[in-house]
């Protein structure tokens, strides 16, 4: 934040990122657009201390392709820079592991052994990831699916040149993909890649993992009252002192007419967002989302916004891409079945525009709908990565 951190400027990610450098990312997220442009966060007032006589402390750094932001409370300043910068470097070790980015990652190594018929032994880290993904694929009957990667790829190429990818590529790219050609062992804890070409993608279930460890260290630490943020991901610890929650306002669809913004309270939760409000292409008038059912191949084109809380942010993160792909009536349902998680859907797939919340919504929002922000956060996501 201003007086803080360095300013950066966004470009294209090279090689791993250098925590104690501080080094840029791989895709460009202003660090305006602290929450992936669907979010907006007044977790509490300027002040920085209150009667518990804990200060308020902001830490930010571009990790995973995107901006980073910790917002926590502590006793003094030494401590808080301590617990920030393990929580910090516990996600760069993870981007180390987990992204499809960096070549030299576990889970590029992984995909590089597509169709050798060879049962790699994985991390506890990467074991709890693709262990995590493949039991939401089989829940929601493959809307969520991680080997759903050289499609990802093939749209990546079309947005770039606004072209649709040719149909005949996009069929034989469909024989790579495929959550039941991922095998696991739980015993052995090996993954086998079953079929030539495969390539996994953990952009919607990565960074949710990535925000929920941080949150952890930060507790380690003994950091209690803590926010940490990634993109348009977060997960709370304990609200700030005086407060019942984190308050978040949910930024409304970018249409005309679309519904008012909503507000929630959020406590020792996750919360995830999904939608093609800034990664799409237009091409022949259609408008094709960045995120890719596995099932077609093809972008979405409902031109959603999804945001899902739930007990912890790789559960709203990966149910928030679900939901996008399987629609609001089997999604809201998905979710209902979750334990404590709610959803609030906006879309506008023709002309009229849909609206759709989950019956738990309501325990989270915040009955004063104060929008008195301490922040207001310009909305832009452009982080080239599948959520």
């Amino acid at each position: 934040m201003p007086g803080s951190e360095p300013g950066w400027t966004p470009r294209l990610h090279a090689a791993k990122l250098n925590l104690m450098r501080n080094a840029l990312p791989r895709h460009g997220l202003y660090f305006a657009a602290l929450l992936g442009g669907l979010l907006l966060v007044a977790g509490c007032r300027t002040t920085t201390t209150n009667p518990s006589s804990l200060q308020r402390f902001e830490f930010s750094q571009p990790q995973m392709g995107l901006p980073f932001r910790m917002v926590l409370y502590a006793p003094d300043s030494s401590s808080a820079d301590a617990a920030a910068q393990a929580a910090f470097a516990r996600i760069a070790e993870l981007n180390g592991i987990l992204s499809d980015y960096d070549t030299d990652s576990e889970l590029s190594r992984l995909s590089r052994t597509a169709g050798e018929g060879r049962a790699i032994p994985l991390s506890p880290d990467l074991w709890l990831v693709l262990d995590r993904a493949q039991k939401i694929a089989a829940e929601t009957d493959g809307a969520f699916d991680i080997t759903v990667g050289p499609c990802v790829s093939l749209w990546r190429k079309a947005r770039r040149e606004k072209k649709l990818p040719r149909v005949d590529l996009l069929a034989e790219t469909l024989k790579a993909v495929g959550w039941q050609k991922l095998k696991l062992d739980s015993k052995q804890r090996t993954a086998t890649l079953l079929v030539p070409d495969m390539r996994l993608d953990l952009g919607s279930i990565a960074k949710g993992y990535a925000i929920d460890e941080a949150l952890n260290v930060l507790r380690r630490y003994g950091i209690r009252s803590a926010l940490v943020t990634g993109g348009g991901d977060m997960a709370a610890g304990d609200p700030p002192p005086d407060r019942s929650g984190w308050r978040i306002t949910l930024a409304p669809l970018d249409v005309t007419n679309a519904p008012p913004a909503r507000h929630v309270l959020l406590a020792n939760a996750g919360l995830g967002t999904s939608g093609d409000l800034f990664q799409h292409v237009e091409i022949d008038g259609r408008r094709y989302s960045h995120i890719v059912d596995p099932k077609t191949g093809f972008g979405l084109t409902d031109h959603s916004l999804v945001t899902v809380i739930a007990k912890d942010c790789i559960t709203a993160n990966t149910l928030a891409t679900a939901i996008s792909v399987m629609g609001p009536d089997a999604g809201i349902k998905r979710v209902e079945r979750t334990a404590g998680a709610a959803a609030h859907l906006v879309r506008k797939p023709g002309d009229e525009i849909e609206k759709r919340e989950s019956k738990r919504l309501g325990k989270f929002l915040d009955p004063e709908h104060d929008v008195d922000l301490e922040k207001a956060v310009q909305p832009r996501m452009d982080s080239d990565e599948h959520r």
